[in-house]
């Protein structure tokens, strides 16, 4: 069984920065796509950031210019260094890791993913 492990997480003051690493348990063959997402209280989850093997990284406007994402496609493992931080990125947040079959840069199918089991990141002074 795979699993996904992220850390980093914390609490952490408006305006401040901190980094989320994940690290799968074993390598994971035939994986193209890596990303973050994630969920505050009484929302669904969302897209954070994703990094495809091939390029085309995707971010959240939310999180535009703020967030960087990358990974070692050797070694499966996905970062997300997030700067200037706001008390709405408050929410725990999960590293996905995923086959997925492109048609197009935004068009695709997802045939496995493996989630981690989330770290809160809480954005409060």
């Amino acid at each position: 069984q795979v699993q996904l492990v992220e850390s980093g997480g914390g609490l952490v003051q408006p305006g401040g920065s901190l980094r989320l690493s994940c690290a799968a348990s074993r390598i994971i063959f035939g994986i193209n796509t890596m990303g973050w997402y994630r969920q505050a209280p009484g929302k669904d989850r969302e897209l954070v950031a994703v990094i495809p093997s091939g390029g085309g990284t995707k971010y959240a406007d939310s999180v535009k210019g703020r967030a960087t994402i990358s990974r070692d496609n050797a070694k499966n493992t996905v970062s997300l260094q997030m700067n200037s931080l706001k008390p709405e990125d408050t929410a725990v947040y999960y590293c996905n890791a995923a086959r997925r079959i492109y048609y197009s840069s935004t068009n695709y199918r997802t045939e496995y993913e493996y989630w981690g089991q989330g770290t809160q990141v809480t954005v409060s002074s």
